[in-house]
C-alpha cells in the first residue's frame, strides 16, 4: 500500500517512545530507543524538507550530551573512585551556596552526567522522528478546531528547522553550479545572508498564503465563558489526578477517577471552543489498521517500561556506586522490538515509492 500514514499516529508513537526513554538511564535501553527511531525514520520518511531535517535533531542530541559533560566538569557534583580528569578546584562564597567549581572528574560521575544528557537527547530525537515522519502541514488538519490558531503557530515554528536546512542545501547547490568551493566553516559568512534571505522569503510567502486562506480570523463567540470554565476545571482536575497517581499516600479517589474527569472536562472545553471556529477539510487523512498498529507498537514499549519500573526499577539505571555493567531487561527490549514494527508494517510514503521505482526498473 502506498499512502501517507496519519500524522497523529506517528506523533503518538513518537511521544510514547519519548515517555519511555524518560524513565531510564540504562545505556542499553537508550541505545535501543535510538536504534528504533533511526530505523523507522530511514524506512518511512519521504523526501520532504522535514524528513531531511532529522539529522539536525541528531546533531542537537550530541550537543546536549557534550554540554551536560562540560557542565558536570565545571559545576557538577563529583563522585566516584576512578579519577578521570584532574582539574583545579575552587569554592564560591557562602552567599553563592558554596558551589564547587572544577575539581577532579571521576569516571562514575562523568558516566552519570553523560547518561542524563543521553536520556534528554533521546527524547528530543523522538520529537525529531515525529517531525520527520509526519508533515506539520498535514498535522494541522487534524488539530481540534479550538486549537486551530495555536496549531497554525506551532506548524510555522516547527517548519523553521526543515526550511533552514533546505535553504542551506539550495545555496550550496547554487554555489557548486557556479564552480565555487564546497561549504566550509570559513565560508559561513558568505552563505549566511543568502540562507537567511531565502528563509525569510519562504516565511513571508507562507504567512501571506495563510492570511489569504483566513487563518487567524475568528468570529465572535457566544460560549467563550463556558469554554474557559470547562478548560480550567479540566486542567485542574488533570493536575490533581496526576498528583494522586504519583503520590501513593493520597486517597484512591484523587488518582485515576479525578484524572479521567479532568480529561473529560478538557475534551468538553475543546468541543465547546471548536463550535465557534468554522472549518472545513477538503480531503481527510484515512485512519485504518496501520494507524492502530503504529499506536499499539509505541504503547507496547511504554507499557513494558512502566511494568519494569514497578517490578525492577534498578534494571532501568546504570550501576555507578559501585560501577558495574548495565542490566539487560528482557521486557523493555521486547517492547522496543515491537516499536520497530512500523518500519515494515506501515504504508510506504509516495515519495519513497517513487524513488524506489527507477531502481527496480534498472535492476
Amino acid at each position: 500500500m502506498i499512502r501517507h500514514l496519519h500524522p497523529a499516529a506517528w506523533w503518538l508513537w513518537a511521544l510514547a517512545l519519548a515517555a519511555s526513554a524518560s524513565m531510564t538511564t540504562n545505556p542499553v535501553l537508550l541505545a535501543a530507543h535510538v536504534g528504533v527511531l533511526v530505523a523507522v525514520v530511514l524506512a518511512r520518511r519521504d523526501g520532504s524538507p522535514w524528513g531531511r531535517a532529522f539529522r539536525l535533531y541528531a546533531v542537537l542530541g550530541v550537543v546536549i550530551v557534550l554540554v551536560r559533560l562540560v557542565l558536570h566538569a565545571l559545576v557538577g557534583l563529583k563522585f566516584g573512585d576512578i579519577p578521570l580528569l584532574p582539574l583545579p578546584e575552587t569554592h564560591l562564597p557562602s552567599w553563592a551556596a558554596g558551589i564547587q567549581l572544577g575539581g577532579t572528574v571521576y569516571l562514575e560521575g562523568a558516566l552519570g552526567a553523560g547518561l542524563e544528557g543521553a536520556r534528554l537527547a533521546t527524547m528530543i530525537l523522538a520529537i525529531g522522528a515525529a517531525n520527520a515522519l509526519a508533515s506539520p502541514k498535514r498535522l494541522l488538519k487534524v488539530f481540534p478546531a479550538a486549537l486551530h490558531e495555536i496549531g497554525a503557530a506551532l506548524v510555522v515554528a516547527v517548519t523553521v528547522a526543515p526550511q533552514l536546512a533546505e535553504s542551506v542545501q539550495r545555496v550550496a547547490r547554487a554555489r557548486q553550479l557556479r564552480g565555487e568551493p564546497a561549504l566550509r566553516l570559513k565560508g559561513f559568512r558568505r552563505i549566511a545572508m543568502p540562507v537567511l534571505q531565502d528563509t525569510l522569503d519562504r516565511s513571508l510567502a507562507l504567512a501571506a498564503a495563510m492570511d489569504g486562506r483566513g487563518y487567524g480570523r475568528r468570529p465572535e463567540s457566544t460560549n467563550g465563558r463556558a469554554t474557559g470554565v470547562l478548560t480550567l476545571l479540566g486542567l485542574l482536575g488533570s493536575c490533581v489526578g496526576i498528583y494522586g497517581l504519583l503520590d501513593t499516600t493520597s486517597p484512591a479517589a484523587l488518582g485515576m477517577p479525578t484524572l479521567v474527569v479532568g480529561l473529560l472536562l478538557c475534551v468538553a472545553g475543546l468541543w465547546s471552543g471548536g463550535r465557534s471556529v468554522p472549518r472545513t477539510i477538503y480531503r481527510r487523512d484515512p485512519w485504518g489498521a496501520p494507524e492502530w498498529l503504529t499506536i499499539a507498537c509505541g504503547a507496547a514499549a511504554l507499557v513494558a517500561m512502566l511494568v519494569t519500573v514497578r517490578r525492577d526499577p534498578a534494571a532501568l539505571g546504570m550501576p555507578l556506586a559501585p560501577l558495574g555493567l548495565p542490566a539487560l531487561p528482557v521486557l523493555p527490549l521486547a517492547g522496543l522490538a515491537l516499536a520497530a514494527v512500523p518500519a515494515v508494517a506501515t504504508p510506504v510514503p509516495p515519495l519513497v515509492s517513487a524513488r524506489r521505482a527507477p531502481r527496480e526498473v534498472a535492476a
